[in-house]
């Protein structure tokens, strides 16, 4: 779980880590790569704990080979067709997400 005020990430499962990280990106631009080829640029609106995405406000990165995306303004991409989700680096706080991530180390060791 995600707390602005202390900024720090309790996780329960591995996917916690990411999800309550993405919760912290609500209202960014973001670019996610599917495993498609399709990258799709967009306003991070919401994700849920199987990291599925919705985004706003869409573009895609090569709109001559995926034309009938032009159309599209919103959309709801589902986790498991993720390949990559390319994050401002400004808003990425490493330092944060390291301490987290041996945290995490740690507690599966024990």
């Amino acid at each position: 779980m995600y707390t602005g005020a202390k900024q720090s990430y309790q996780f329960y499962h591995p996917l916690q880590l990411f999800y309550s990280f993405f919760k912290s990106l609500v209202g960014k631009d973001v670019v996610v790569e599917l495993k498609n080829d399709l990258s799709i640029c967009g306003t991070l609106h919401s994700v849920d704990q199987y990291l599925n995405i919705k985004l706003t406000d869409i573009s895609v990165t090569d709109p001559e080979k995926y034309p009938h995306m032009l159309s599209v303004k919103n959309c709801f991409i589902r986790g498991s067709v993720v390949r990559y989700v390319q994050l401002p680096a400004d808003e990425v706080d490493t330092q944060l997400l390291q301490d987290a991530a041996r945290k995490e180390a740690m507690q599966q060791k024990q």
